[in-house]
């Protein structure tokens, strides 16, 4: 019973059996293999872009930090929300591969508002040389609390970054959850939207380790091969991430997974509407789920050996019904039984 988080979650198998016809004989190195050629045509295709320039990284902060340096210059700040993975889970990786660049928060919550964000933007660049310059907004889809954003939404927040001359860079690490939510096209969620780069994840959805970074405008392509060997993050054997993103991307395996993600997260939250004291806390709009349970619910399921973060309180002291909050989240693998025993666990 592990929802501690879909990194926690096995590669899919299709996922392994494209490494090891992968691990076959000879191909070229750092990307010039012709695994990478298929894999690039069949995003641009996905995307709607024939002219995108698309690259492979192993991590999802790599590919962040990578894809934000190469849009902010370090005198720049990134505007963002204040839960968004770069400023609450990177350990400073963008202001690193920025050369400095700060990050400036976009209100209280999970999801900026054009206001908001109009806010932040107009508070920047008001002191010539002694402050930071305002650089690129960056918007996170799914969100870290489990809410995906609109396409009306993603339109709003371009729409006022354009207006000040500003990129946009979408933070998808759970890109495939959100848009199976949505039922919507890749480039409708991006490009077509007002977004100019994106991190198209694939490690939380079925790969080994694997993310694309996407530009649509590809004069930025040259400065990004070179932040990404300078930074470390050029593969030799470059053929091993193109052939998980291979398979990730064949026969829309990359939709399959998430849309079972999904559905086993609303399996769960329907479950969790049921125990007794339970409350769901967020809009799991995807396969992301904060909840409260009772401190002996909890105790039944660490007893039981389910995985999971209690994000405040002692689970081993206290009143029995006073609620905790906790985390939740489901990625594709997780079956319809433990998620069904996670609820009776809880239940008691």
């Amino acid at each position: 019973m592990y929802f501690a988080s879909d990194n926690s979650g096995p590669a899919h198998p299709e996922v392994l059996a494209a490494l090891a016809r992968a691990n076959t004989g000879y191909a070229m190195p750092y990307g010039a293999d012709i695994i990478m050629d298929e894999v690039r045509e069949t995003l641009r295709s996905i995307f709607e872009a024939p002219e995108a320039a698309v690259y492979l990284v192993a991590t999802g902060t790599a590919a962040n930090a990578l894809a934000l340096a190469t849009m902010c210059a370090p005198y720049e700040t990134v505007f963002c929300s204040p839960t968004a993975h770069i400023h609450e889970d990177e350990c400073n990786a963008p202001e690193f591969y920025t050369a400095g660049a700060k990050l400036s928060i976009v209100g209280t919550l999970d999801q900026m508002t054009p206001e908001t964000l109009r806010s932040s933007i107009e508070a920047q660049q008001t002191r010539g040389v002694h402050g930071p310059q305002r650089g690129p907004v960056s918007i996170t889809q799914v969100t870290e609390r489990g809410a995906v954003h609109s396409l009306a939404q993603i339109k709003a927040l371009s729409d006022v970054a354009k207006s000040y001359g500003l990129g946009v860079h979408l933070d998808g690490a759970r890109f495939a959850n959100a848009q199976a939510a949505l039922d919507c096209s890749a480039a409708e969620m991006t490009w077509k939207a007002g977004v100019d780069v994106v991190s198209f994840g694939g490690t939380k959805n079925g790969c080994m380790g694997v993310e694309a970074v996407i530009f649509f405008d590809p004069t930025k392509a040259w400065e990004f091969e070179l932040r990404r060997k300078r930074g470390a993050h050029l593969f030799s054997k470059h053929r091993f991430l193109s052939a998980q993103m291979q398979a990730y991307l064949a026969d829309d395996l990359w939709l399959k997974s998430a849309k079972q993600a999904n559905i086993n997260c609303q399996r769960l939250a329907s479950g969790l509407r049921t125990v007794e004291g339970a409350q769901i806390t967020n809009r799991p709009d995807a396969n992301i789920i904060f909840a409260e349970l009772p401190r002996a619910a909890h105790q039944r399921l660490a007893a039981a050996g389910a995985r999971y973060y209690v994000l405040a309180g002692d689970i081993d002291a206290g009143d029995p019904n006073e609620p905790l909050p906790c985390r939740l989240v489901c990625d594709w693998s997780i079956s319809e039984e433990l998620i069904d025993t996670f609820i009776d666990v809880a239940k008691g």
